[in-house]
């Protein structure tokens, strides 16, 4: 088997919005490996058109992904004002490579990113995953409440 490689993206993640460029800058199809990731591991996120990742991307400050090979097996980014606080977006990892710690790396490196590293507070909103954030140091938002408005 290949071995993981995670692969640090310049903010807004130009060459894989732009160009589709996976490990070692080279061209891979990544926006539809994205897409596809989050179609099948990330309920939160599945049916999301080019467009909509591309616009995700562009608007994030940290990008990070996995790799085996050829096929992309973990995602996450962070928007952040750079100082004060920093959110984590769309965390996910393959299903058949969950409980591996490559969840861990991609937080890890999302926390070690310039944008992200300084901030007082950073957030996170999970639907079923609060065990895994809390053995990473994250705590429930008690007495905040976490709010939407609906569109």
């Amino acid at each position: 088997m290949a071995p993981i490689r995670l692969v640090v993206h310049a903010p807004g993640a130009p060459g894989l919005r732009w160009f589709g460029l996976g490990p070692d800058l080279r061209p891979s199809r990544a926006l539809l490996k994205l897409q596809r990731l989050f179609d099948r591991h990330a309920f939160w996120a599945r049916g999301r058109s080019f467009e909509q990742l591309k616009r995700l991307l562009r608007g994030s400050d940290a990008v990070v992904s996995l790799w085996r090979g050829k096929r992309l097996v973990g995602f996450g980014r962070a928007s952040s004002d750079g100082f004060s606080r920093a959110v984590l977006w769309d965390i996910v990892v393959a299903g058949d490579l969950q409980g591996h710690g490559l969840g861990r790396r991609v937080i890890e490196e999302l926390l070690h990113a310039r944008a992200v590293a300084g901030v007082e507070r950073v957030y996170l909103m999970t639907t079923n995953s609060g065990g895994f954030y809390r053995q990473m140091g994250f705590r429930d938002a008690d007495p905040q409440l976490l709010m939407v408005l609906r569109r």
